[in-house]
């Protein structure tokens, strides 16, 4: 998997600019569109499937479909985030093909008493730079959200990885605020915890490699 990079914010004018002129039958405008965000939906995808070959499906299908569909993109939202609504949703049938016996879902409830959790979990590393270097803290990141549930693990890649403000990452997930601010502090949670663990058994629990 590639390394991990926070997603670079695009002008919202420019981006809308290239959807109106796409609309207007401009391909060379929907192909600008496809390489400021190929990337990006790819890491997405990736995140998602845990599989080469099925990510850049994803991201043909994704750029496909909105392609096909443009015309009904009401620009209530940002491109991006109606695009990575599309890239997700083939991401998760995907998973769902590749794996009959396993219900994966972003709908699926979750119980929680929202009142009696923290609000926010900021600092959800335990430190490790301080331990290895930043290359190799990336790997180790990469390979712990892959271990996260599909449905924590995509909050996240959209929130804390590719940088979807909260109400963004809920429009693309079609969740509520809340859903996607408790499904985030439980993947850093888990993140913190399975990090924790790591480190402790590298350095012996003693701090000394």
């Amino acid at each position: 998997m590639g390394t991990i990079q926070p997603k670079v914010a695009e002008p919202a004018g420019d981006e809308l600019a290239l959807v109106h002129a796409a609309k207007a039958g401009d391909i060379s405008a929907f192909e600008q569109l496809v390489r400021r965000y190929d990337r990006n939906v790819f890491r997405i995808a990736q995140h998602i499937t845990q599989n080469r070959e099925d990510a850049e499906d994803v991201v043909q299908d994704a750029f496909l479909k909105a392609y096909q569909n443009l015309a009904n993109f009401q620009e209530q939202s940002k491109f991006y985030t109606w695009l990575v609504r599309i890239a997700v949703n083939e991401a998760l049938m995907r998973l769902r093909r590749r794996r009959p016996e396993r219900t994966v879902s972003l709908d699926e409830d979750i119980k929680t008493e929202e009142d009696s959790m923290p609000r926010e979990v900021a600092d959800w590393s335990p430190n490790p730079e301080q331990l290895y270097s930043q290359g190799e803290l990336k790997e180790i990141l990469g390979k712990t959200i892959q271990g996260l549930p599909p449905s924590f693990r995509t909050v996240f890649v959209l929130r804390d990885v590719e940088g979807l403000s909260t109400e963004e990452t809920a429009d693309a997930l079609d969740l509520s605020i809340p859903a996607v601010k408790s499904r985030l502090l439980r993947a850093r949670l888990q993140l913190r915890e399975r990090l924790s663990k790591y480190f402790k058994n590298r350095t012996g629990g003693d701090g000394k490699k």
